[in-house]
């Protein structure tokens, strides 16, 4: 009973703020919402996870370049939650997306062959399935709902309505529903960059990290390709995608370990690229 009085009160606060957020406009939303983030996050998660996570990702960092960091993480964090509310504006819109690669979804619709698209948490990563849907890719996604039983409901309205249509929840259950998608030629998509139960470690920064090896397994059952994809915020909050060369299982021997490897170099060199709009509050290192 006490978590759902939490929860509620959680769910109240959230949906406030969502309400002062369509009053105020996307534009000026994020302002305020980079700022009040700024301010408030810190105290609302563990400061020794995120220094933490940043002394696995480059022990020599500077204290400027961690409180950098920091503070951009803090300010997309902010951004990316009241742009929630305005996905079915942004949707509707093209002239805030610059795509790399795009030929490759061309590829894609050409072969009529469905690919695995994995990447991580950067700036608003649910812009990335969004504009793959946007350019007539069938496309599942696989999330992982909220505990929050009075705000799951909302955000998974929000992602099938504007995001995906189609969203399968991460666990054994949706193993089912991927081998299903797969076999009607949906693509799949995922991010593999949070802390993943009990699962195999890789090497993450030079440091093992528990790792999901669906990609690679999937990739190997129905010799699909993987295609890495990466997200950055621009200044003027217009957002670059990019679609990374494909990944063919063949030239990792239908090694699991080899193209989980590989799929963990790809999102170091992302991190690399862009560490300021990645969550690092995360104990992905445990």
């Amino acid at each position: 009973m006490k978590k759902k009085i939490n929860y509620f009160i959680q769910a109240f606060i959230i949906y406030f703020l969502f309400f002062i957020g369509r009053i105020l406009g996307l534009n000026l939303s994020r302002k305020f919402f980079a700022l009040l983030f700024r301010i408030v996050g810190p105290a609302l998660k563990s400061k020794k996870i995120i220094s933490q996570n940043l002394k696995n990702y480059n022990k020599n960092l500077s204290f400027v370049d961690e409180k950098k960091i920091i503070k951009g993480m803090w300010e997309n964090y902010g951004m990316t939650f009241i742009e929630y509310i305005f996905l079915n504006q942004i949707r509707k819109s093209s002239s805030h997306i610059n795509i790399e690669g795009k030929e490759l979804l061309f590829e894609i619709l050409r072969e009529k062959k469905p690919v695995i698209f994995i990447s991580g948490h950067f700036a608003n990563f649910e812009l990335m399935s969004m504009e793959i849907t946007k350019n007539n890719i069938p496309l599942a996604t696989i999330y992982r709902p909220l505990n929050n039983i009075f705000l799951n409901p909302f955000m998974e309205y929000l992602r099938k309505k504007y995001v995906c249509k189609y969203q399968i929840k991460k666990g054994l259950g949706g193993v089912k529903e991927i081998i299903n998608y797969i076999s009607k030629e949906y693509s799949i998509a995922l991010m593999i960059d949070q802390r993943v139960g009990e699962s195999d470690r890789y090497n993450f920064f030079d440091k093992l990290a528990h790792t999901t090896s669906l990609p690679a397994q999937l990739s190997i059952k129905f010799d699909l390709n993987v295609i890495p994809v990466f997200i950055r915020r621009e200044k003027d909050n217009k957002f670059t995608i990019k679609f990374y060369e494909k990944i063919n299982p063949k030239n990792f021997d239908y090694n699991k370990r080899k193209i989980t490897e590989k799929l963990n170099r790809v999102l170091e060199q992302m991190v690399i690229k862009n560490p300021n709009q990645w969550i690092w509050t995360h104990d992905r290192w445990k």
